[in-house]
């Protein structure tokens, strides 16, 4: 299927209004695209079913399936341009907006120092008004913009529509074998990964790390943590720790993101106070931000990397039950002719207003330059 005729197949499916996904793994060149042949609302049960999942950033709210049975698979592939850096632009600043979030996280802070938590992720909402840009024209420009994050394009009528391309892995599963990224800690990009951390940055990726590995011992027969190194993902850099583990016989897919999700990274720890006062006082429903989407126990087919001889005689390998996860980062939710952009951040005792304030200013400027 070429490029145009699988954007023709999406766009009606969208008019239709029928529920989709199309999406993209990271620096693969291939767009895969499920689309549900019926209006309803499915959701996850046990996590034994197949299809594209869709999870919130509430553990507790249902996390939303698109079905592999209920579906029709169509792909094609894309050319792989290289990443491109988009030009960090000026941004009007809302007054109300800096103010209301600064205390916001003045009293995460102050909450810490009482040892309430030791960490939380703190967020807001931002709108942007669009004149004519189309959810597919958008798509493009992350498909474009991106080719190392994990680019998306989810739509359900009874849900809204919603767009990102995210960084982070939350997990990947092949087998009884998985592995988990622990991604904190930002500062922009400026032409050099060779960047110094702040103990402050330093402390909020130890968090993450520490509470995966700990949350893991229960499920796993082994498990190694690679060293922390510096990531670029567009004009940010972030720190970034892989977990790679072996899961027991005894347990299982939906045990495993229990007990993961959500991530210190996007709530903070312990998870359950951090949880309860993110809910309390953030004042608007992340609903999907911060949550996690992809494959479910889905079959993929492992290529053969270009450049290696005798290509044409080797079998493609297929890899059943595979689940691939990304957290729910970077994202947007077009309402109408309304963008609706998500940005946060860590906050631990070392944290300042100001400086908080500014890295969700730089995060929100990556979307916008998409817009």
């Amino acid at each position: 299927m070429t490029f145009d005729d699988f954007f023709a197949r999406i766009e009606t499916q969208y008019n239709a209004q029928l529920p989709f996904v199309a999406y993209r793994k990271p620096r693969e060149t291939q767009v895969n695209g499920l689309l549900q042949q019926t209006k309803q609302l499915h959701v996850v049960n046990d996590f034994t079913e197949k299809g594209f999942v869709f999870a919130p950033f509430d553990d507790e709210a249902p996390s939303v399936l698109i079905p592999m049975n209920v579906s029709k698979g169509l792909s094609a592939n894309i050319p792989l341009e290289g990443e491109k850096v988009s030009q960090m632009l000026s941004s009007e600043i809302s007054l109300e907006d800096k103010r209301l979030h600064i205390k916001l996280v003045d009293k995460g802070i102050d909450a810490i120092k009482k040892s309430e938590f030791e960490k939380v992720v703190l967020s807001r909402e931002e709108t942007v008004n669009l004149s004519e840009a189309s959810p597919f024209s958008i798509f493009i420009n992350l498909l474009n913009t991106y080719p190392q994050a994990f680019v998306y394009c989810w739509y359900h009528p009874k849900i809204g529509l919603w767009l990102g391309a995210t960084p982070e892995t939350l997990i990947k599963i092949g087998g009884n074998q998985f592995s988990i990224m622990a991604l904190a800690g930002t500062q922009v990009y400026k032409d050099t990964l060779k960047v110094n951390w702040g103990t402050k940055e330093y402390e909020e990726q130890q968090y993450v790390t520490d509470f995966i590995v700990n949350s893991l011992k229960p499920l796993v027969d082994s498990f190694k943590v690679s060293n922390t190194e510096t990531v670029k993902a567009g004009n940010l850099l972030h720190l970034k720790t892989m977990i790679s583990a072996s899961l027991k016989a005894s347990s299982n897919l939906k045990t495993l993101i229990s007990a993961i999700h959500p991530t210190p990274a996007v709530c903070g720890l312990p998870k359950l106070k951090a949880k309860q006062f993110i809910l309390e006082n953030e004042n608007y429903n992340r609903a999907f931000y911060t949550g996690y989407l992809g494959e479910l126990n889905m079959e993929t087919i492992v290529k053969p990397r270009s450049g290696r001889r005798n290509i044409e005689n080797r079998a493609y390998t297929i890899t059943k039950n595979n689940t691939q996860l990304y957290v729910n980062l970077r994202c947007m939710q077009l309402v109408e002719k309304t963008a609706i952009i998500y940005v946060g951040g860590g906050i631990t005792a070392g944290s300042e207003s100001d400086k908080e304030w500014e890295e969700t200013v730089s995060k929100s400027l990556i979307i916008k330059n998409i817009l």
